[in-house]
């Protein structure tokens, strides 16, 4: 399925807009706005704001460009022929007989333009002033054409260097966002070396029971500090629904030392539980999430000795 987003971002409504397009391409356009009313509305947008753009750039043609036009519209016509010498005769073809009286409509004001005749001299070549006026008007046609496609392609330039400006900026906080997380995790790795080389702690096994085997998990305990610290090496899969809880065994009493969190209980990562006061043993169950005050006995996982 298309994405309408991402096909009014490529540019090609700006592109129908501009009338860039081949037949089959502009009749595409014009199916998905059709079916698509945020494509339709997009389009009548592009299409006034290139109209608006138009209506307010439209820059009038100086005075002076009726003359350089007609000058430089003559002096093209000179140069289709031999030069004329400026001592040379001018001459105006008559007509010998008259011819009979009628009525004529109002001829057509014309300019006359020197051309050279074949007997040496020049004959008068006699050009409409209408033509004269409609090349003026369609030089400053063309002129206004070439300022508006101008102002078109500089506006498609800015829109899309408009999306690559953001495309960067999401990139360069997406860079930033992992810069912040790898040195975070390279933070929490730091902190665990220094955990684990710390003389002040003690390391406790706590190895499988019965029911899980091959479980494996140890406690870092600092008997100054009262921190606790758990680093899993294996454990079962928990059920849905349910998370490891440690416990610290003082004078055959459970203590409460937290919840292992996911991370943790896949053995991702060495987390701190909570400060124990006084602890001659470490247990695991499996509990409801969240824990309870108390252990249940018949999934106790992993147990160890200090």
């Amino acid at each position: 399925m298309m994405d309408m987003q991402q096909y009014i971002e490529s540019g090609i409504l700006e592109e129908y807009a501009l009338g860039v397009l081949s037949a089959d391409e502009r009749t595409e356009v014009e199916r998905v706005a059709q079916q698509e009313p945020a494509v339709a509305r997009e389009l009548v947008a592009i299409v006034s704001g290139l109209d608006a753009y138009a209506a307010a750039h439209a820059v009038a043609p100086p005075d002076a460009l009726r003359e350089r036009t007609l000058q430089a519209w003559e002096n093209a016509i000179r140069e289709t022929g031999p030069a004329v010498a400026p001592s040379a005769p001018v001459t105006v073809a008559a007509v010998a007989t008259p011819a009979p009286r009628m009525a004529v409509a109002p001829a057509e004001p014309v300019t006359a333009t020197a051309m050279p005749a074949s007997d040496g001299g020049a004959v008068v070549r006699q050009m409409p002033a209408a033509a004269s006026a409609g090349r003026t008007r369609w030089l400053v046609a063309a002129s206004i054409a070439l300022l508006l496609i101008s102002g078109l392609g500089n506006y498609l330039l800015y829109n899309r260097l408009r999306k690559t400006e953001s495309s960067l900026e999401l990139a360069q906080a997406e860079q930033s966002r992992y810069a912040a997380t790898q040195q975070a995790a390279l933070n929490e790795r730091d902190q665990q070396l220094a955990i684990l080389r710390n003389q002040a702690f003690r390391s406790v096994e706590l190895k499988g029971t019965p029911k899980a085997p091959d479980a494996l998990a140890r406690v870092y305990y600092n008997a100054t500090t009262k921190a606790v610290y758990v680093d899993v090496r294996n454990l079962p899969e928990l059920p849905e629904g349910k998370q490891y809880q440690l416990w610290a065994l003082d004078n055959g009493q459970p203590v409460d030392a937290g919840m292992l969190n996911t991370a943790t209980a896949t053995g991702d990562s060495i987390q701190q539980m909570k400060n124990i006061a006084s602890a001659q043993a470490f247990a695991m169950t499996v509990e409801d999430i969240g824990g309870k005050p108390a252990p249940t006995m018949s999934t106790l996982t992993v147990i160890g000795n200090i």
